[in-house]
């Protein structure tokens, strides 16, 4: 079912799937919640799915706060107007940050979390360095340009020979996607602060989904911080990049399935 909600004076878009225990989908950057549509067919006859438009994404007009504080705090009111006290929260790439600030700023709210080729680390000096570049050529040359140029590189060469046309059809979905609202989200990716000490305070279970040739995420990165939490659920998907979710879809489907079913069990 669609909805929306009015937040900070905009429209802010969200869809919700099934009946059950909560679970929220949080997209990446360059992407909207129907990136997740593989996955909210998996999972939606089992658990109650909100699947979220980020500000600025798919039907949910920007509003000039693209802090990953503020997209967290998009997610809580999209909470509040479901009242949801509790969900698990799950994010992909740039989703991931999100609900690591989420985490940080409302952590009773969260029963578990899931990073799906995320991280908590901060950019460092050479990344900060690629998203002004990023930037600049986004507000140069669009965003269709941009995803030429960088959808390819999220995907594993696997990918690639199995499904040619599978960064194609990525690429055609979201090259209408706003530049202003891409190169706001680089910006904001660009300062945003070092979580991994969240990790340590959290004593939930948390997700790690890792690509093993994700070049957004390097694989040395994500071993560096899978085992930081108290409790960590860590799955490699062996013929992935930076896109598992749509590259070994069938896979991260009975990933996400198996820890969502195992979290509401021991929360029963």
């Amino acid at each position: 079912m669609q909805k929306a909600i009015q937040y900070k004076d905009v429209n802010l878009s969200y869809q919700v799937f099934g009946n059950g225990n909560p679970v929220v989908l949080i997209h990446g950057v360059a992407e909207d919640g129907n990136v997740w549509q593989e996955q909210v067919a998996a999972l939606q006859k089992t658990f109650k799915l909100v699947v979220i438009d980020l500000p600025g994404s798919g039907r949910s007009a920007a509003n000039g706060h693209f802090a990953m504080e503020d997209l967290a705090d998009a997610v809580h009111a999209v909470l509040a107007a479901e009242v949801i006290a509790q969900a698990v929260l799950i994010g992909h790439s740039m989703g991931g940050y999100v609900l690591l600030a989420f985490a940080e700023k409302y952590p009773a709210q969260v029963n578990a979390f899931g990073l799906f080729h995320s991280s908590a680390f901060a950019d460092d000096g050479e990344k900060m360095k690629t998203r002004e570049k990023n930037v600049q050529f986004i507000l140069k040359n669009g965003t269709e340009a941009f995803l030429q140029q960088s959808t390819p590189t999220l995907f594993s060469e696997w990918s690639k020979k199995n499904d040619p046309s599978i960064a194609v059809e990525l690429i055609e979905r979201y090259k209408n996607f706003s530049p202003d609202s891409l190169a706001a989200y680089q910006q904001a990716m660009k300062v945003r602060p070092d979580r991994t000490a969240l990790f340590k305070r959290f004593v939930k279970p948390v997700l790690f989904i890792i690509g093993r040739y994700d070049n957004a995420i390097p694989f040395a990165d994500s071993l560096k911080q899978c085992h930081l939490p108290v409790f960590s659920y860590i799955h490699i998907l062996e013929d992935s990049g930076h896109m598992g979710l749509l590259e070994e879809t069938e896979k991260s489907n009975a990933i996400l399935q198996n820890f969502l079913h195992d979290v509401y069990l021991e929360n029963k």
